[in-house]
């Protein structure tokens, strides 16, 4: 791999993580979950749940974006 595919792997992956975890955040929001609520009561570990599944399928979904763009001889 060269540097240029190392670069935008990592990039893609941070940004499917962080737009995820977002994602995660804000559905939490609208749910009334809140992950910054004092103590560990229900509604912070539903909120911090949301966020890590939604920062994992932001991953998952920028690897499988990154794998169809490669031409069909690099997989």
């Amino acid at each position: 791999m060269n540097q240029k595919s190392l670069l935008l792997e990592g990039l893609s992956d941070a940004v499917g993580f962080v737009g995820g975890a977002l994602l995660g955040f804000w559905a939490g929001r609208l749910l009334g979950l809140d992950i910054f609520a004092d103590g560990y009561g229900n509604a912070a570990i539903g909120g911090i749940v949301l966020v890590g599944l939604g920062g994992g399928l932001g991953l998952q979904l920028a690897r499988r974006w990154r794998k169809r763009q490669k031409p069909e001889g690099e997989n």
